[in-house]
């Protein structure tokens, strides 16, 4: 099999240990920083995540939804089971909002559109994807520039899907991959910044008890805004 992504080397930040943002009987929302998984992986090397780090203190607690190891932004967790299937339902049926924000390479000419690209799994290559016309399953991302400079555009995002990686293959496809990712990047992009330049800005859907709509608003890192 060919595969040149290279060796993960995972070491997740320690500080700070959990960025919690909100919290009640039914969900808990924090920033999670870029490095570490939403949930643990294959092995006990991979096992300290997001949710594994919420159980130490909240034992039912469950995922709802994930963020990419390198991605950083706001993530919801349930507490109760009650609210993991309402919270589920709501992604499920496309009801929540998201907005990113990314920092890409060159300058975007569009000062918005939408990106409708299906994707696939790149099996040669997992876990990266690919666009794939025929077999791939439907993707679309909607795009509005925020500023651009010399060699690179900030860009927010609003994913109307939510396949895996679809923000960064939908941007790599449209020559603008994203600073410092080490799965879709060319060497000279990813060498721009030491961490992939996504981050999870906005996340919007009603509490699963209350149905309070609710609105969670992190701002990024600097580097990613000032790159």
């Amino acid at each position: 099999m060919s595969n040149n992504i290279p060796p993960l080397v995972y070491e997740p930040p320690t500080i700070p240990w959990l960025d919690i943002r909100h919290v009640d009987r039914d969900i808990i929302v924090l920033n999670k920083p870029s490095g570490i998984l939403t949930a643990p992986g294959k092995g006990l090397a991979l096992q300290d995540s997001i949710w594994r780090r919420v159980q130490q203190r909240y034992p039912l607690s469950q995922v709802v939804h994930r963020l990419d190891l390198a991605t950083s932004g706001v993530l919801v967790l349930a507490l109760r089971k009650k609210a993991e299937i309402a919270l589920k339902k709501q992604f499920m049926e496309r009801s929540v909002q998201k907005m990113y924000v990314a920092r890409v390479a060159g300058v975007m000419e569009k000062d918005e559109g939408l990106i409708d690209l299906p994707l696939i799994c790149d099996w040669d290559q997992r876990p990266k994807q690919k666009v794939c016309h025929e077999h791939g399953k439907p993707a679309q991302t909607r795009f509005s520039v925020l500023s651009r400079d010399a060699d690179s555009t900030l860009v927010a995002l609003y994913p109307i899907t939510g396949r895996s990686h679809q923000l960064r293959v939908h941007l790599l496809s449209i020559g603008h991959p994203i600073l410092g990712d080490r799965f879709y990047a060319p060497p000279n992009v990813v060498a721009r910044s030491p961490r992939l330049l996504l981050h999870a800005q906005a996340l919007s859907f009603n509490h699963p008890y209350s149905q309070q709509h609710l609105n969670f608003e992190v701002l990024p890192c600097r580097q990613l805004r000032n790159a």
